[in-house]
């Protein structure tokens, strides 16, 4: 019976990727830990953005691996609590010896997770962690950003309201470094391109805040045209429920607009019809290979590839572009081998600044309209794009000193 049921269990183990302890199966695996929160409030934030590494992973393994190796996705539950993200990580690395990690959820996290990969000598990658620090003041050679900054992010969003005439904007944010660096980010390119636009509110709220009303009554006594936040997840919701009955009727422009999630929890259309973002992803972008990209994902899943499952999908198809160039794990080669080089994916072009590993990427802004051709709710469609050139930070400018 014994004999049996280890037979049936290898067997399991064998058709999901998965080693036992000292098993030579370990050595035809490449193991990718993703840390995201994978309970809590942000659960359904993790949980996409891991979707799209497994993905990614998955059309990996059907084209013949990883230099010939399966790519094993391990899961890692960060809690969304920095101490949390590294302890299990460090566990991974010592236990298991992992080399390579990546997230989205959490740029407190991200900072952590930068400083245990630069200690280990192990890669961290992010494809939505945006706080600007880390590829600026707080860079190290072992941490990657194949994705969007808040520099970028802010940059581009200030670019568009400038562009469509508003000259007063209200901003409001998560009160921990992201938040703060994003909206430091938005006044600064404001500043810099339109100095007769003002900033006539400015605001910072405790990330997963439940009551919107006195941040929502300063903005609406402050009367501004527009009103720009990077808030996420629930935060983005509750802003928008609250704030609509209360006469927070102006325009938005978020970072993450385009959630379907978060449209779908308003339960009202009305709330989110005619606000505007930009995102390194969206499904709209009108290019073949994205077109070609989304009707495979909803071919394989009976679902859509959007936001976060398409951002970190493309960053993990870029670490993996980073290994084939290598021709081999080792970390430091695979380090070498990511700078300056240029991915051609669903998002256009992406290429790794070596002087940062900051990757210059484009913006693509949506608008959220009644009638669109993925949900029977509101959703977006394309409203242009920033180029990576017009929304880049200087190399001498980001202060980031490699080591």
């Amino acid at each position: 019976m014994k004999t049996k049921f280890f037979s049936g269990l290898l067997a399991i183990m064998m058709m999901l990727g998965l080693a036992l302890p000292g098993s030579t199966m370990a050595e035809d695996v490449i193991k990718l830990g993703v840390t995201e929160p994978l309970s809590g409030t942000f659960k359904d934030i993790g949980e996409r953005y891991l979707d799209g590494v497994v993905y990614a992973a998955k059309v990996i393994n059907q084209n013949g691996g990883l230099l010939g190796k399966k790519v094993e996705v391990i899961p890692i539950d960060s809690e969304l609590k920095p101490d949390v993200a590294t302890r299990k990580a460090q566990n991974l690395i010592l236990r298991d010896g992992v080399q390579f990690f990546c997230g989205g959820t959490g740029s407190s996290v991200g900072a952590a997770m930068s400083q245990l990969a630069y200690k280990q000598n192990v890669i961290m990658f992010t494809y939505g962690m945006d706080a600007a620090s880390m590829t600026s003041a707080k860079c190290n050679k072992n941490f990657f950003r194949p994705g969007g900054s808040t520099d970028g992010r802010s940059f581009a969003l200030a670019q568009l309201i400038v562009k469509m005439g508003y000259k007063k904007v209200g901003i409001i944010g998560q009160d921990y470094s992201f938040g703060q660096e994003a909206l430091a980010a938005f006044k600064k390119k404001v500043a810099e391109i339109s100095p007769d636009t003002k900033i006539v509110a400015e605001l910072y709220h405790p990330a997963g805040t439940k009551d919107y009303g006195p941040y929502i009554s300063q903005l609406i006594s402050a009367k501004p045209d527009v009103v720009f936040t990077p808030n996420w997840g629930n935060d983005l919701t509750l802003l928008l429920k609250q704030g609509r009955p209360m006469g927070l009727n102006q325009k938005i422009f978020s970072y993450y607009i385009n959630d379907e999630v978060t449209i779908e929890a308003l339960g009202d259309d009305k709330l989110m019809i005619g606000n505007m973002g930009a995102e390194i992803y969206t499904l709209s972008i009108p290019t073949q290979k994205n077109q070609e990209f989304v009707d495979q994902f909803y071919k394989d899943k009976g679902y859509y590839p959007t936001w976060l499952r398409g951002k970190a999908y493309i960053a993990t198809m870029f670490w993996a572009e980073a290994v084939k160039k290598a021709g081999t794990t080792d970390v430091n080669a695979v380090i070498k081998a990511w700078e300056g080089l240029t991915y051609d994916g669903p998002a256009g072009l992406w290429t790794m600044r070596a002087c940062d590993h900051q990757a210059q990427v484009p913006y693509w802004f949506t608008e959220i309209v009644k009638e669109n051709r993925y949900f029977k709710h509101a959703f977006e469609i394309p409203a242009g794009m920033s180029s990576a050139e017009s929304v880049a930070v200087p190399c001498e400018q980001t202060g980031c000193k490699m080591e």
